[in-house]
């Protein structure tokens, strides 16, 4: 009769009488007959291990886990005849597998990630719960260092220290950056009476925080306010840029400067871009627009962006451009603008693939 209980692996199952206890294992004449589903299981893991291949037998549920590791336990020898027997059974089964689903509700999501709505998604994980979904720290690990600091800072300091333990390195080093300084301190000392921890408060601590990252109610934006109207407003004309900004400071200050911070501007790109990323940007730019934004640039932060741009590229470039830009003349405003506007989204495009990476505010004030 068919068994439920096979660990994952694709064994026929066999009578509830166990082989290779005591006394070699012998195989029937119908491929298996005198060994249980568990037998086989446990023979064809051993023969695996014994290989040098490396199973994920982390991924199977606990209580399969048990089960393998006490059927291996209870075996003994198995006699030639019978491995080859299980193994060619083995085999065989593999051959006749013509399509392969993911493993549980877990494997299932990631292979419909971006096929189904966020909402679907989200939703069903919330439904199977952290559990299903392997080990906790995996979820943690994954998300960005300003949320990791968030948990941490809502959790007493012996829980963000065992948070801060389980992080590789560099992310544990981006955490702390995110935190105020005296908390940082605190739970960086905490770390020192984390010796004694046992695996099981560490499993419980991450269930407990990955439940806490799956009860988040779902998002309509991936940005903050700030950096939305702020994306707005540097494609906007710089008129209204300060008209807007003008009154967002009467309404609200702090947003207003949150807003700020993420506007870009031309006279910008000469204290956020690196100079070693200039020919990256030039090679996507038209030279006609470049040499417009030049000739409209007559502001003293713009003219500094000129001055970086031309310092950073290739010679022969620079000087073209100092003499097109001469003979241009002056540029109409709305000429000018639109200019500005396509070199920043092309420079936005850049840092969006990946390809140039601005400097950040502590890069910043290091260079000021």
């Amino acid at each position: 009769m068919p068994q439920d209980n096979m660990l994952a692996l694709p064994m026929a199952s066999g009578s509830p009488g166990l082989g290779g206890i005591g006394t070699p294992a012998r195989l029937g004449t119908a491929g298996g007959s005198g060994l249980s589903g568990k037998a086989k299981a446990a023979i064809i893991v051993r023969l695996l291990l014994n290989e040098g291949a490396e199973i994920p037998l982390e991924e199977l549920p606990d209580d399969l886990q048990l089960e393998l590791t006490q059927q291996m336990g209870k075996m003994s020898i198995v006699d030639r005849d019978t491995l080859n027997a299980v193994a060619g059974e083995f085999a065989d089964l593999l051959d006749n597998i013509g399509l392969h689903f993911p493993n549980g509700l877990a494997g299932a999501l990631n292979a419909m990630q971006g096929k189904i709505s966020r909402h679907t998604h989200s939703r069903l994980r919330k439904e199977a719960g952290v559990r299903q979904f392997g080990d906790p720290w995996e979820r943690l690990k994954q998300l960005p260092p300003e949320d990791l600091a968030g948990l941490a800072e809502a959790e007493s300091t012996e829980v963000a220290a065992v948070l801060l333990s389980k992080l590789d390195t560099a992310k544990a080093a981006q955490m702390l950056v995110h935190l105020p300084g005296p908390i940082a301190r605190r739970i960086t000392y905490a770390v020192s009476h984390t010796a004694n921890v046992t695996p099981e408060t560490v499993d419980r601590i991450g269930l407990s925080l990955a439940a806490q990252v799956e009860a988040r109610p779902d998002l309509a934006f991936d940005e903050t306010p700030g950096q939305r109207l702020g994306g707005i407003l540097t494609e906007a004309a710089a008129a209204k840029r300060d008209e807007v900004l003008t009154a967002l400071d009467e309404e609200d200050v702090d947003f207003a400067t949150k807003v700020r911070k993420a506007i870009f501007t031309y006279a910008l790109i000469a204290k956020r871009m690196r100079p070693i990323d200039v020919p990256k940007l030039m090679r996507v730019l038209s030279p006609p627009d470049m040499v417009t934004a030049m000739a409209f640039a007559t502001e003293e932060e713009d003219v500094a962006t000129n001055e970086f741009l031309l310092k950073n590229m290739s010679s022969r470039m620079a000087d073209n451009i100092r003499d097109e830009v001469r003979e241009r003349g002056k540029v109409k405003r709305s000429d000018g603008e639109v200019a500005f506007s396509l070199i920043i989204s092309a420079m936005r495009d850049l840092v969006a693939t990946g390809e140039i990476d601005l400097k950040s505010d502590e890069d910043e004030a290091e260079d000021g």
